[in-house]
């Protein structure tokens, strides 16, 4: 199951969601969710302690959602592991039959529900994405020869295009191109005007498909709520208030959603949907914006 990677190659218009796994050992309603996007995304992306949050392990979820015809982006952040457990488990991503990966350094501890945990961050993204570029050309993190065969893993990594630093954008976004990474999915954007440049000054020249990030904002206090809470977001004053105005504010918040999709289709190659605990209203968002089903 390659979809995502065919389509990307091919030039397509992206489209992936984002599911997390379960706080618990019941997976119906992660599988119920991602089930809805059946034939209307490319692939589903399945978090790893997103915000530092314990849940199910992304590689068991992913697997999990392959046995239900899914085809899962596994995200791998280097917040919990080290380079040796890292390695050992995209060498079982491989064999498992999961090869969309997602190169992430991971969110801080004390953001999450474990403050007190020991982080790990053995690597950051970028040394991530190289020791994946090794395993695909048959060599680990130490250069060496792997003696049972290389892997196959199709590597994207994270991207803000709204970062304060283009400098510093620009450096990193080079950085994890340079070691390997296929594709991008975007941090949740707000500004497609700074979408726009980026794509022009920074990306456009590398020809990698860059996904932008889409949130269906459920009220106005779910948007203040972002505001406060999520760092590098700044959802403008006047889409609060067209929410706040609404009488039905969630069904705004799927129209605002359906016109991001159609204004990151003229700008990039793709989007990534974020609807948290509503991933059966992306079809919804998907058909008012006008995205055929794939």
């Amino acid at each position: 199951m390659n979809n995502f990677r065919q389509a990307a190659t091919a030039g397509e218009f992206l489209i992936t969601a984002e599911v997390a796994p379960p706080k618990g050992g019941n997976v119906a309603h992660m599988v119920e969710m991602a089930s809805c996007l059946k034939g209307r995304v490319h692939a589903v992306n399945i978090t790893d302690g997103s915000r530092a949050v314990m849940r199910m392990s992304p590689f068991a979820a992913s697997l999990i959602l392959l046995q239900h015809g899914i085809e899962p982006v596994c995200q791998f952040a280097c917040r919990d592991r080290n380079r040796i457990g890292l390695q050992g488990d995209l060498l079982g991503a491989h064999a498992l039959g999961i090869h969309n990966i997602l190169a992430l350094t991971g969110d801080p501890m004390k953001v999450g529900d474990y403050p007190n945990a020991k982080a790990v961050f053995d690597l950051e993204a970028v040394r991530l994405l190289k020791i994946i570029n090794n395993l695909n050309h048959g060599l680990d993190g130490n250069d060496q020869p792997l003696p049972d065969g290389a892997v196959d893993l199709f590597a994207g990594a994270a991207v803000d295009p709204q970062s304060k630093s283009k400098s510093g954008l620009e450096r990193r976004f080079e950085q994890k191109i340079a070691a390997g990474a296929q594709f991008f999915q975007s941090q949740l954007i707000s500004d497609f005007d700074v979408l726009e440049k980026f794509m022009h000054q920074i990306a456009s020249s590398y020809q990698k498909p860059v996904l932008a990030g889409i949130f269906l904002l459920k009220s106005a206090k779910n948007a203040e709520f972002i505001n406060r809470c999520v760092p590098g977001v700044d959802i403008p004053q006047h889409i609060i208030d067209r929410l706040a105005r609404s009488s039905t504010p969630l069904q705004e918040g799927i129209k605002i959603a359906a016109e991001q999709v159609q204004l990151a289709s003229q700008i990039c190659q793709g989007v990534h949907l974020m609807a948290i605990k509503r991933e059966d209203l992306i079809p919804q968002i998907l058909d008012l914006a006008g995205i055929n089903p794939i």
